[in-house]
């Protein structure tokens, strides 16, 4: 209600993106080259730091709408072109591999939104120079990218094999084959946060599950975890909550104000992002995923209802 009578101005929302961008990026960075971290995490888990940067960076290119319609929107393309690199490095020096899962569709958002306003020619070069850009950083083993990959792939086949179940990725899988046991023991209100952990426990001694999987408080997946601590009700629940966001904003995706267009893609790609994320951690069980997703779509929505 306050953003709706009062909203901010849209140079100071997209610049604060940005440098909020820069800054996460700039800190990743610190931490990887200097303090020699193996997985840059901010002041938080890497994997929220990494994600939330990420996010960041993508705000950053919803805003480029916005931007180019600017008095000096070379200034402001340049600020949120290093935002949206910037992020990108510090999800990628906190080594989170999560967040790059749905960059296609978030990609696909940015090109129903902006792919009209560009040529042909200009959009090879885009998709050339990120595909560079990607390469590059694969190559270059200081980044870690082409590490993580391979430890994927490792746990993946040590997994099938049955070599290994308590890796990072085969953790994860461990967690969802015994919530999803509880899934099917109590689907309507499932098992509550408490429940939740007892059941697990009780999993993992009788050996249906691997002990350290059970030790965990949630399952690593959004959805997964509603269904099992809350049921089909819990379920319905979290699918509105990303969702309803993403129905609100989907109108203003090809407006032809270019300003009101810009906080309508990042409004979306909010969403998008969050689900994304939810793939593999139960983002909404950390006060910073939940903090972020709550006052950003109050910010974004609120401006956004305003403009139009």
């Amino acid at each position: 209600m306050l953003i709706l009578r009062v909203p901010p101005r849209l140079p100071w929302l997209w610049s604060g993106i940005a440098l909020g961008a820069i800054g996460a990026g700039t800190l990743a960075a610190w931490q990887k080259f200097v303090e020699e971290v193996w997985r840059a995490g901010g002041f938080l888990h890497p994997i929220q730091f990494g994600n939330l940067s990420m996010l960041m960076g993508v705000l950053c290119l919803a805003g480029l709408g916005w931007a180019a319609v600017q008095n000096s929107r070379y200034k402001w393309v340049a600020l949120l072109l290093i935002g949206a690199l910037c992020g990108m490095l510090g999800s990628l020096f906190s080594g989170s591999r999560g967040g790059w899962i749905g960059l296609p569709i978030i990609g696909l958002v940015l090109y129903r939104s902006y792919g009209h306003c560009f040529s042909a020619r200009v959009k090879f070069s885009i998709i050339g120079f990120v595909t560079l850009l990607l390469a590059t950083l694969y190559m270059l083993p200081q980044t870690g990218l082409q590490q993580r990959v391979k430890e994927a792939a490792s746990d993946i086949s040590s997994y099938v094999t049955g070599e290994e179940r308590d890796t990072s990725l085969g953790l994860r899988f461990e967690m969802w084959q015994g919530a999803t046991q509880l899934i099917a023991d109590r689907p309507l209100l499932g098992w509550g946060e408490a429940g939740y952990k007892s059941a697990m426990h009780e999993l993992g001694e009788k050996g249906d599950i691997s002990v350290a999987a059970s030790e965990f408080g949630h399952a690593h997946n959004d959805v997964i975890d509603a269904f099992a601590k809350r049921g089909i009700l819990g379920v319905a629940v979290l699918l509105l909550l990303y969702l309803v966001p993403i129905r609100m904003f989907a109108s203003g995706l090809l407006h032809s104000n270019h300003e009101i267009r810009a906080l309508a893609v990042a409004g979306t790609l909010l969403s998008v992002a969050y689900i994304d994320f939810g793939l593999s951690q139960t983002f909404f069980a950390h006060n910073s995923g939940a903090m972020f997703y709550a006052f950003w779509l109050a910010v974004l929505w609120g401006t956004y209802s305003a403009k139009k």
